[in-house]
């Protein structure tokens, strides 16, 4: 035997590097249930068919549960969390929050600048008319 030969049949086996999990069809889960529904009543059936596709009895329980909820026959549900469509009002909102931020940003700036105008008016000695509308801090 060459070093080409041993090459290749160390590379040819029959277990895959990495495992995959077996998926099953809705059509191969109802055949299963239905053989083990037909051999309920034959002593060791259903441990038979069990070795023979390789599963595990809660699995067929598991399988039951889904077929008399009606979920064989429909396609397979998403998983995570149900898309939710966002509320128009919601933008709105954020909308409204944010300039309501900008303008208190606004208010505060303007009031620091006359707070500084008459603290520097009063060091130069400059007089300022009184407000209008007659209030004053």
């Amino acid at each position: 035997m060459s070093m080409v030969d041993k090459v290749v049949s160390s590379t040819e086996t029959e277990v895959s590097p990495k495992a995959q999990r077996r998926r099953f069809t809705a059509a191969e889960k109802l055949r299963i249930l239905g053989e083990a529904d037909a051999g309920a009543g034959r002593k060791g059936a259903i441990g038979a068919l069990l070795r023979r596709e390789g599963l595990y009895s809660s699995l067929l329980s598991t399988w039951r549960r889904q077929r008399d909820a009606g979920q064989l026959g429909s396609k397979p549900r998403r998983r995570g969390p149900a898309a939710t469509t966002p509320d128009p009002r919601d933008r709105i909102i954020v909308e409204l929050e944010r300039r309501a931020v900008h303008a208190e940003a606004r208010a505060d700036r303007a009031e620091r600048l006359v707070d500084l105008q008459k603290k520097l008016a009063e060091l130069l000695g400059i007089h300022l008319p009184e407000p209008e509308n007659g209030k004053t801090r």
